[in-house]
């Protein structure tokens, strides 16, 4: 058993070899700080920023040695102490609020900038490198007994933060000058960040600290490849166990995992690339240098795309043939195929595209959550895309290329499947092999036609749901049944406060019309339709109400009212029955409105002319006619409280749980996309379900299981259990976004594959 002793040094032998790797790796991440400035530089840009990368160039070309040197003095400083502190000189400047002398002092506005600066590149790193940090910082507490890090222990992110900005200043760069790159700054030292943490808790595990918490997968880039044992290490994703006690550090960086991997993710995934790419090939990042493919490359890419064709279909003569051709020949086949386009490629761009797209869809075929029968119509989807990205640039600068969009799409669709069958439905294959058949017919048309397929695909979907998908069909079918209730109810009610606003009807009446007969209304409409004998039964029953609650000063009217009583509660009964209401919630209502009419029998209601009755009459009878348009009706909170009296025993609706959502939030809940797979907690299960249907303007939202479970969302609970992460995305990253880090991945480590 290792004694303290022991313990103590092997947790100062990871600290050296931490800082160790971060003196050896930091010069090639300053180098890719000033080529990331000059990739800027050649970008197009408002004269006023296009001057200030100019000047930032410049500077870096002056001071950039400078700039290593002060954070190289620093980082050494904390080889033999493990600490750099915040208050011997020459180390760093004091943070704000921490002064040698006793009371307050002021703090001048150029301080507080600086530690803006620094404390937002922490951040960045923990958003990066957070599960390697907490890990390791779990395993050196272990090591020393202690229960947390030093604050200034180098090991922190903020420390390496502080060291890094405070040289920035040391050196004469300004706040502007920062600013004006932070996004590759942000970027690279973050990576260099994640790295440096992977590598010291690789050398703990080797020494057998901690390892019930496993290594993490990982691949190195090859500019900081500074740390001793290169190479990724095997092991499967963290159990999690090291984030008993997690700080503020790590809690300050906590948010919705969707939220993260949203478009601001796949935006700085897409920026790495281009950053990468333009090191290497400086003209890649001009969006502007558009162009038609040349009659050479055409050529290449038509023939490739023949012998794919040719090849999936080998030795069957029909699309199952697809089947017999195993992944590693498929990747065989367009490797061979991408060494003759680069051969007919005319310009090093062009090079560097087809070398891309090859990457991207190599991440695709090679994706095990695609099943196999759709994988292979995803690689014919490969020199259409190639050709598009070819005369096109923005497919690699924006996430909402529809060729891009499309691929996530039907990615989406079919990753959510049990990993057993595999079996996604011979409808939605059909329509996948069918999108990529017109994108092949219409080789010339680009962009316009992924929009078109993509377009077609969406509306596909949504009768797909509807009509052929068997674990949906049925819920997708009473959703859209509680919507059409929950729409013409709110719809019965705004003109029902219109017809009643100036008639003198009792309080009790009015709020039995409004609260419960709209939804009567409404239901016997979506049943049997709005001029069924039914729907116009429950408009009399409705009219007669309305009478029967206005004064009655003759003996006539009060014996008319006698006579019409038992068969108008029958009917008001028979109402609330069918649409659902209990017996004891029928006999509350029937008790309030016999104290109202009670009320007219003793001429305390107010009387209704004859002539304001009639016309109350008409108008019900063509209530239908003077309905608000359903697109301004909103089902939201204000009108209907809770949706769970539709619930069956076939369609689960979610009335509570979640946190209260953010606007943030709220805004995501109405960004899901139909198709799309989730986990979901709720009522003690969780499973994998597929949003299956939306309402009108996203209020309503259903999600189903491969089983069949149906549950039922209004928008606002939605964004709570989006809050709460009781429903987290099946995937954390769209299927392009996944390939795109995949291909940077493998750029990083040989980026002259670009041009070879």
């Amino acid at each position: 058993m290792a004694t303290h002793a022991d313990s103590n040094a092997l947790a100062a032998l990871a600290r050296r070899s931490y800082v160790e790797g971060l003196l050896s790796g930091l010069p090639a991440v300053v180098h890719a700080v000033d080529q990331g400035a000059r990739t800027l530089l050649g970008q197009v840009a408002e004269h006023s920023v296009q001057m200030r990368r100019r000047d930032l160039v410049e500077g870096l070309t002056k001071t950039s040695g400078v700039w290593l040197q002060g954070a190289t003095t620093m980082l050494r400083g904390a080889l033999l102490t493990g600490v750099v502190s915040a208050s011997r000189p020459g180390d760093l400047p004091p943070p704000s609020g921490r002064h040698s002398r006793p009371g307050l002092s002021l703090v001048d506005n150029d301080t507080i900038e600086s530690e803006i600066i620094s404390s937002r590149l922490a951040l960045s790193m923990m958003d990066r490198a957070s599960w390697e940090f907490t890990d390791l910082r779990s395993r050196m507490t272990v090591l020393e007994g202690r229960d947390e890090l030093d604050p200034n222990d180098v090991l922190r992110p903020h420390v390496l933060a502080r060291i890094v900005t405070a040289a920035w200043r040391s050196a004469g760069l300004g706040q502007e000058q920062w600013r004006t790159l932070q996004s590759v700054l942000h970027d690279e030292f973050s990576h260099f960040a994640e790295e440096a943490y992977h590598e010291t808790n690789r050398l703990l595990l080797q020494h057998g600290v901690l390892p019930e918490i496993d290594l993490r997968p990982f691949i190195r880039r090859s500019m900081n490849a500074a740390w001793s044992g290169g190479g990724s290490s095997s092991g499967g994703p963290g159990s999690g166990s090291g984030r008993a006690g997690v700080g503020e550090e790590t809690r300050m960086m906590s948010r919705a995992g969707g939220l993260a991997r949203g478009a601001d993710h796949a935006e700085a995934v897409l920026g790495r690339l281009n950053r990468l790419i333009g090191r290497q090939i400086p003209e890649f990042v001009n969006t502007s240098r558009a162009q038609s493919v040349s009659p050479t490359l055409k050529a290449a890419i038509a023939d490739a795309q023949q012998g794919i064709n040719r090849r999936l279909t080998a030795g069957s003569g029909g699309a199952h043939a697809h089947g017999v051709v195993s992944t590693p020949a498929l990747l065989e086949e367009l490797h061979q195929r991408k060494q003759q386009l680069k051969q007919a490629a005319s310009t090093p761009a062009e090079r560097a595209t087809i070398e891309i797209v090859a990457l991207l869809f190599q991440s695709l075929l090679t994706e095990e959550r695609i099943p196999a029968a759709i994988r292979v119509w995803f690689a014919r989807l490969q020199m259409p895309v190639l050709r598009v990205a070819v005369g096109e640039p923005d497919f690699f600068a924006t996430v909402d290329h529809p060729a891009r969009r499309l691929i996530d799409r039907m990615g989406a669709c079919v990753m959510g499947f049990d990993a057993k069958t595999r079996n996604v439905g011979d409808v939605l294959e059909k329509e996948i092999k069918r999108v990529v058949q017109v994108v092949e017919a219409y080789p010339d048309t680009g962009r316009r036609v992924f929009q078109t397929v993509l377009t077609e695909f969406e509306k596909f979907l949504e009768h797909y749901f509807k009509n052929e998908n068997e674990a949906s069909r049925k819920g997708v079918s009473l959703a859209q049944q509680v919507e059409q209730r929950e729409t013409m109810a709110i719809q019965y009610t705004i003109e029902l406060r219109k017809m009643l606003n100036e008639v003198p009807v009792q309080e009790g009446v009015r709020e039995f019309l409004f609260h419960v007969w709209a939804d009567v209304l409404a239901m016997s409409a979506v049943n049997g339709g709005n001029q069924s004998d039914e729907t116009k039964a429950m408009k009399r029953a409705a009219a007669d109400l309305i009478w029967s609650a206005s004064a009655k000063v003759s003996r006539e009217e009060r014996s008319e009212v006698i006579r019409r009583l038992p068969p108008l509660l029958k009917s008001l009964r028979a109402g609330m029955g069918h649409a659902g209401m209990s017996a004891a919630k029928q006999d509350e209502h029937i008790q309030s409105l016999n104290n109202s009419l009670a009320a007219a029998f003793t001429a305390k209601a107010a009387v209704i002319p004859h002539e304001r009755l009639e016309e109350l009459m008409a108008r019900l009878e063509a209530l239908e006619e003077l309905l608000p348009d359903v697109e301004v009706v909103e089902i939201d909170e204000s009108m209907v409280l809770d949706l769970s009296g539709h619930e069956s025993s076939e369609l689960e609706v979610v009335a509570e749980g979640g946190s209260m959502p953010t606007p943030a939030m709220l805004a995501w809940a109405r960004e899901l996309q139909v198709g799309s797979w989730y986990m979901l907690d709720y009522r003690n299960r969780n499973e994998a379900v597929q949003l299956s249907w939306q309402g009108l303007r996203r209020q309503l939202a259903l999600f189903v299981s491969q089983q069949g479970r149906a549950i039922l969302f209004q928008q606002h609970r939605l964004a709570a259990f989006l809050q709460a992460g009781l429903l987290v995305p099946a995937q954390d990253e769209s299927l392009t976004v996944r390939a795109t880090r995949s291909a940077l991945a493998k750029l990083d480590v040989d980026p002259s594959r670009l041009l070879n």
